[in-house]
């Protein structure tokens, strides 16, 4: 039966034709397109009283408090209004909980008049607030069962949209979503936090520089998104892909990667049809995407926008993910996003471009074309450098992962250890710059900053080093490690809140040395020296897979976590605790609580693959053995009944019969281990669940992939890596 599914899987793929012109950019224009489903700026203008719509903007670009509840009934109704001629029936808060998904209730706008008829209401209460059951979501201790009262507030730094569905539309309003008792049970709230925090120390900074007119400093991401795309029948056919997001068995195919022709190849007429669609429905929801290509594995693809805002950068990428996802079975495709879906070949990251900027629209990562630029530049490099040199453990700790395990450190992904590429120019600048001798770049030049002698920078000051963590790319930082199923949410926290702490501690000696009488630049180059000799241990520019820099950052003294659960203590270390308690981020009740979560789903992720390895082991791979193990005995007895020489199938046979046998014990092994849980806190059982179940499913996963080489191809009851990878 198995076997059958499999081939009756390549069958339907091979006589299926897709409708694949469901798209018309000639009705339509991109221009026209863009943010027709949001109520973004422009609709708020047109459709809300001036005092209203100025009132709301304050809030929005410059982080006014909205006290007045006149302005929230306003904007309810323009809200309501305007979604209702966009055919919506329902309203829903979507807040992000801490499962690292999307969660919504939906509420009709209908409102039974009394008298037999019925009108629609949206009032601004319900705008502002929702109230989930906060229970049934993962808390860490925060909410028992029984207490179940949790709050959604309205964000409107992040624009309500049309979601459209097949029947009817619906009005989505992004929310925070609090317990009853005021503590964070989202990924939305710590980053608009972590956002406040940053800015009046960036502030302090530019006041300094003489800039009296930014009000506001807030962080933009542009997160590049990586994914496979896989025909339907083939993930049906792969109990592993449907539960568990990954292949838990599957042999290394004779073609994989080695030929380097997915990479930026000609996309597939169906995955291009996938990604306009896609795209389309984006545009809609205001998603900036710009890039689209083949990534390096064979069925993978990327998708980047252009950067925004973090908060909407954050809101867009969870939106982007569901589109994917619902958009690919339009076209009998499913989306991919787990980390290691298929193993031996590259996974997928979601590469997060960082920067700060300013509500003026300044960069304040861009080098800049004149000395005045180039010496604020390097104040805020500097402060990023001094950031993660200071906290590698927290970044590393915002990335961890079951999934992101199986990733970091392999060809595609930087390895655990948190560095910094810089580039050879930037570089030259920066060992400069600490030996207090700032005279030319390497390509010479000279640019005047005052005190000291500064070459001009260009915008991509360097090459690009896909072997780091977090590498500077021209105006930006690149953190490379995040995975691609994460949200950003938790990397962009700890993002900004240290390097809120790193320009605190920066803008408040500076400050000091200005109000003594020491001039600015001055003041600069005697502090940022001392910083660099201290942060440099975190600066690497060469290959982040190799063996000597591994040894190499061990003799720095830099963390080496390399799985989750090595991870995980970090997140309540003292450091954390008070860094994050400090700018009001994260309380320590917070932070204990994101600990116990995160062990608890590494427990329950490894819990389910292991289960599942279990169950198709049983029930579908040893079955297939065995079959094929029974057809060569008989083959053999037979032969030897007539008188054949049938040593070389004798050897088969005993190799097949001795990889069956491990096979067995290696299985029986797996299940008494996840069946005996380690006693303790969760995160105790994390770590027996790292030391002893991923190691039983590693072993297992090699005896399994061995049998697939020896099993006759016939009867072998799973999609094979050749035909899901390369059959589209």
């Amino acid at each position: 039966m198995s076997a059958t599914a499999r081939q009756s899987a390549i069958q339907t793929i091979a006589t299926t034709t897709h409708q694949l012109n469901r798209i018309s950019f000639k009705e339509k224009s991109l221009k026209d397109l863009f943010g027709s489903n949001v109520f973004n700026e422009a609709e708020q203008k047109a459709r809300l009283p001036k005092p209203i719509f100025k009132a709301l903007q304050k809030t929005i670009k410059q982080g006014a408090q909205l006290t007045d509840p006149a302005i929230a009934d306003a904007v309810a109704s323009a809200m309501k209004d305007w979604a209702i001629e966009h055919g919506a029936t329902h309203y829903t808060h979507l807040f992000q909980p801490l499962t690292g998904l999307t969660a919504e209730k939906h509420d009709s706008f209908l409102s039974p008049s009394g008298d037999g008829t019925a009108m629609a209401e949206f009032s601004g209460k319900e705008l502002v607030k929702g109230e989930p059951d906060a229970s049934s979501f993962p808390s860490g201790g925060l909410r028992a069962t029984f207490e179940a009262r949790g709050y959604t507030g309205w964000d409107p730094t992040s624009p309500a949209y049309i979601r459209e569905t097949p029947n009817g539309t619906t009005l989505v309003i992004p929310t925070v979503f609090v317990s009853w008792t005021g503590e964070a049970l989202d990924k939305k709230t710590p980053l608009l936090r972590s956002m406040e925090a940053i800015s009046p120390h960036a502030l302090r900074i530019l006041r300094l520089f003489g800039n009296t007119e930014a009000k506001k400093v807030f962080t933009t991401v542009g997160p590049e998104q990586e994914y496979f795309l896989i025909d339907k029948n083939f993930y049906y056919s792969r109990p592993d892909l449907i539960n568990c997001g990954r292949t838990l068995f599957g042999a290394k195919p004779p073609k994989g990667q080695e030929l380097e022709d997915q990479y930026f190849g000609t996309i597939p007429e169906r995955v291009i049809a996938c990604m306009a669609d896609c795209e389309t429905e984006m545009f809609k929801l205001g998603i900036p995407v710009k890039t689209r290509h083949n990534e390096v594995a064979p069925s993978q693809y990327e998708i980047a926008p252009i950067f925004e805002d973090s908060n909407l950068a954050t809101d867009h990428n969870q939106l982007c993910m569901d589109v994917m996802r619902r958009t690919a079975e339009k076209y009998g495709l499913v989306c991919l996003l787990h980390e290691k879906p298929f193993a031996g070949i590259n996974g997928s990251g979601k590469h997060n471009n960082w920067s700060m900027s300013t509500d003026t629209g300044e960069n304040l990562l861009n080098p800049g074309d004149n000395p005045h630029d180039n010496a604020q530049f390097l104040v805020f490099c500097v402060a990023v450098i001094r950031a993660v040199a200071k906290y590698p453990e927290l970044l590393r700790v915002s990335v961890a992962s079951a999934g992101n395990d199986h990733r970091l450190g392999a060809n595609e992904a930087p390895p655990a250890i948190i560095s910094i590429f810089l580039g050879d120019q930037l570089q030259d600048i920066m060992d400069q710059l600490e030996a207090s001798n700032l005279k030319s770049t390497k390509q010479g030049g000279y640019m005047e900053v005052g005190v000291s002698v500064l070459p001009k920078l260009p915008r991509d000051a360097g090459d690009r080093n896909r072997t780091s963590p977090f590498a500077f790319t021209g105006n930006k930082f690149e953190f490379r490690a995040v995975g691609s199923s994460f949200s950003i949410g938790g990397p962009n926290v700890v993002l900004n809140t240290i390097v809120a702490e790193s320009l605190d501690f920066i803008a408040t000696k500076l400050e000091a040395d200005v109000k003594a009488g020491k001039p600015l630049n001055k003041a600069i180059q005697d502090l940022l020296p001392g910083i660099l000799k201290e942060s440099k241990k975190v600066i690497f520019n060469g290959n982040g897979y190799s063996e000597e820099w591994h040894k190499e950052a061990e003799k720095r003294g830099l963390p080496n976590l390399k799985s989750t659960v090595d991870a995980i203590p970090q997140i309540i270390s003292k450091a954390s605790i008070e860094l994050f308690s400090k700018y009001k981020v994260l309380t320590e009740k917070e932070l204990h609580s994101r600990y116990e979560i995160f062990s608890e789903k590494y427990v329950k992720e490894i819990t389910i693959e292991a289960n599942m390895m279990v169950h198709m082991a049983k029930t579908m791979i040893l079955p297939a053995a065995v079959r094929y193990q029974g057809e060569i005995a008989a083959s053999v007895n037979a032969a030897k009944a007539a008188g054949v020489d049938v040593a070389g199938q004798l050897d088969e046979l005993k190799t097949l019969a001795s990889t069956i046998a491990k096979f067995q014990a290696a299985t029986k092994s797996l299940e008494h281990a996840v069946d005996h849980h380690a006693g303790g806190d969760a995160y105790s059982h994390a770590k027996y669940m790292k030391e002893k179940v991923v190691s039983g499913m590693e072993s297992l996963r090699v005896l399994g992939d061995a049998l697939e080489t020896i099993v006759s191809d016939d009867l072998w009851p799973l999609p094979t890596y050749r035909e899901m990878l390369f059959i589209k």
